[in-house]
């Protein structure tokens, strides 16, 4: 994948409404420019609250034909494979050739992982090996597979997806690096420097060349939040107030890896990003209104893509 792709979190305003204003949101954020929406997924996150990312897809992919959806990122470990597969299969029926599957391992609320009866300490094999048997799912392969978490005995999820779902990897850790190298098409990375996401890209090549596997393009990304402001100042307190309500921690553990200002210097930020291999921006943007938010948002995509 070569164009670079841009998504944001779907405006506030596509939660509610009736179904022409719904539709209305969406036709303004493709009529910006920008690609994609990016959901998050959590079952009962801290004080039970959540979004189930791929029952999220499925409804925003009808809003508007000209938006693909993204699962940035899915707790594949909190669920069966098999059922994740007919899932998508399904989701491919409806929204054929613009889906892409983000997964990840989750972790920062450890009672969340438990009371879906996983052991946290097992989240990171529990992917690892599920994100296999769906790869394998999704190709129409007949699956048998003995592992640790999972055992199928000639597995089949019919119709497959006639044009093929990319898998990224959302994850800080080598581990997460290695998993893509192994069997994904990208890395989503977050909170991190340049620095760290050249090197994200050499561990990744060389697990996928310890896997075998060929030549790969490859489609990693960033998920990022943005401050959108008149000048840095504006940006910066905007995206502060947004990020310390949302993460309940001060902004400055944030501050370092967030984008401020008008667009046009956000993009100016992103672009080191993009000449060191980024693809895929998924972009929060804290702004004065929605419709700021959108107008931003395709202007950073105008900028990047030059």
């Amino acid at each position: 994948m070569n164009e670079l792709q841009i998504g944001m979190t779907p405006p506030d305003r596509l939660w509610a409404g009736t179904v022409d204003e719904r539709r209305s949101a969406a036709a303004s954020v493709a009529d910006a420019g920008v690609d994609h929406f990016f959901l998050a997924d959590h079952i009962s996150f801290h004080d039970g609250s959540g979004t189930d990312a791929l029952l999220a897809m499925a409804g925003l992919a009808q809003l508007d034909q000209r938006l693909s959806v993204m699962a940035g990122v899915y707790l594949l470990a909190l669920r069966h494979p098999m059922t994740v597969a007919r899932q998508l299969a399904t989701l491919s029926e409806l929204a054929e050739g613009r889906i892409i599957f983000g997964i990840g391992v989750g972790g920062e609320d450890r009672h969340e992982i438990e009371v879906c009866g996983v052991d946290p300490a097992t989240r990171g094999r529990r992917t690892d090996e599920y994100v296999e048997v769906v790869r394998r799912l999704l190709s129409g392969e007949a699956v048998s597979f003995d592992g640790e978490f999972v055992t199928l005995d000639n597995a089949l999820i019919r119709p497959t997806p006639r044009v093929p779902i990319p898998i990224v990897v959302g994850g800080r850790s080598n581990a997460a690096l290695r998993r893509t190298g192994r069997f994904a098409d990208g890395w989503l990375g977050t909170w991190c420097s340049t620095r760290r996401f050249t090197e994200a890209q050499e561990i990744i090549d060389a697990a996928a060349g310890e896997a075998g596997r060929g030549e790969i393009e490859w489609m990693h990304g960033m998920q990022v939040w943005v401050g959108v402001g008149s000048d840095r100042q504006e940006g910066a307190a905007r995206a502060r107030a947004r990020m310390e309500q949302f993460y309940k921690i001060p902004f400055e553990a944030f501050e370092k890896y967030t984008q401020v200002g008008d667009p046009d210097d956000i993009a100016g930020q992103l672009a080191e990003y993009r000449d060191v291999g980024c693809r895929i921006f998924n972009i929060t943007p804290c702004a004065e209104s929605p419709e700021v938010a959108v107008e931003a948002v395709g202007r950073i995509g105008r900028a990047l893509r030059g």
